[in-house]
């Protein structure tokens, strides 16, 4: 049974209580049941049994009125898919990450247009920013959006959108001026289906996940879609990231968490020499570094989230180490538990196997392990400099 001591932490309030055992008790009740034979229609009904369940309205702010993103939540809500179903924890993600910058940035017009569907599970979402040849390198997107009239014209293409061919709704950056690097990217706003608009391919990983390559070519959206003011495309995509690079790393936790509990099963009840495997002293030390790991990595979760929620402009330094250290060390944890179920580990349909697969992709999405290190190395010279 998954540790939930971690929840009377200082970080939480009763509500954060209320919503982690609410969703508990409805992932144990509901996710089992879910087909994953096919993912694009997997990923289609779990939006829909979320959005039914209501707990999609944490994944986007409130049309009508109400308190912005609690990011504790986000986090609290993706550990406990994660733990459950890596599957589930994604299609919750991206109903967030793919409106973040309309919750933030968006006019009520564009809020009122899209979150009352996404947030309720009536149309899917998803995250347009990675380009073939910038990845981690934001500022060097090359995709162009050309002001037409009332119009803009998009040309170019993205890849690695996740819920690439099955979103109903994109949020998309383009480069809008001649001003170089970050500074000439502005966001938009746009419906899937448009003429010029395709999906050029679509990419399997070693976890299945809706995956696409996109394609634009002449494709006119009117002016109205553009979210924020020309030229806030590198801001606002940083923003979104500020909240939601802390939520890839309480996935991570809650993939961690899982393989702590599956390798506690397995060295309880696996008899070695007529004794518990547990019994040996190596065991044990393994243990207690995957629990060492666990609450370290939940510890710089939480501090991140609570660190936003208490009013921070900006947590690019509380973000990057919790995305690093959870997702790094989430894949030590894993490769443990796989250790401790010997030839079972690497079994196929085996939970740690799955497991194994599925904390890889978040080492690189949402900013590199190695990206979180150049940023948290130039943050804290910045400090020590006064900066």
């Amino acid at each position: 049974m998954a540790d939930k001591s971690f929840l009377y932490w200082p970080f939480f309030e009763a509500r954060h209580r209320d919503l982690a055992e609410a969703l508990e008790g409805w992932a144990t009740d509901h996710l089992s049941a879910v087909d994953h034979s096919d993912t694009d229609a997997a990923c289609r009904q779990l939006v829909t049994l979320l959005g039914e369940a209501g707990f999609l309205t944490h994944s986007a702010v409130d049309p009508e009125g109400g308190a912005g993103l609690d990011v504790r939540s986000l986090c609290l809500i993706r550990e406990t898919l994660a733990r459950h179903d890596g599957l589930a924890d994604f299609a919750f993600a991206m109903q967030g990450l793919g409106t973040g910058a309309i919750s933030l940035f968006g006019s009520a017009e564009q809020q009122a247009q899209w979150l009352p569907l996404t947030r309720s599970g009536q149309a899917i979402s998803a995250f347009a920013l990675t380009e073939p040849q910038s990845g981690s390198d934001v500022a060097n997107s090359t995709m162009t959006a050309v002001r037409d009239g009332d119009h803009f014209v998009l040309n170019g293409e993205k890849t690695w959108i996740s819920n690439g061919g099955i979103a109903d709704v994109y949020t998309l950056f383009a480069r809008t001026g001649d001003a170089p690097g970050a500074k000439g990217l502005s966001a938009f706003v746009l419906p899937a289906g448009l003429p010029g608009f395709e999906v050029a391919e679509r990419l399997d990983t070693i976890a299945p996940h809706p995956l696409a390559r996109l394609r634009f070519t002449d494709c006119r959206i009117p002016a109205s879609a553009m979210i924020g003011n020309p030229g806030e495309g590198f801001k606002i995509a940083m923003s979104v990231l500020d909240v939601f690079r802390s939520t890839v790393a309480a996935a991570a936790l809650g993939f961690a968490r899982r393989a702590l509990d599956e390798a506690l099963g397995r060295v309880g009840s696996r008899q070695v020499q007529g004794a518990p495997l547990f019994d040996l002293q190596m065991v044990q030390g393994h243990i207690a570094d995957m629990a060492l790991d666990v609450d370290a990595a939940a510890l710089l979760v939480y501090r991140a989230a609570w660190t936003k929620d208490m009013g921070a402009p900006r947590v690019t330094r509380e973000a990057a180490m919790a995305k690093l250290f959870a997702t790094d060390h989430a894949q030590r944890v894993i490769d443990k538990a796989v250790q401790l179920h010997g030839g079972d580990g690497v079994k196929s349909g085996e939970t740690v196997e799955r497991l194994y697969r599925d904390i890889r992709a978040l080492r690189i999405y949402e900013g590199a392990s190695d990206v979180q290190r150049v940023v948290i190395a130039r943050q804290a010279m910045s400090h020590y400099q006064g900066g």
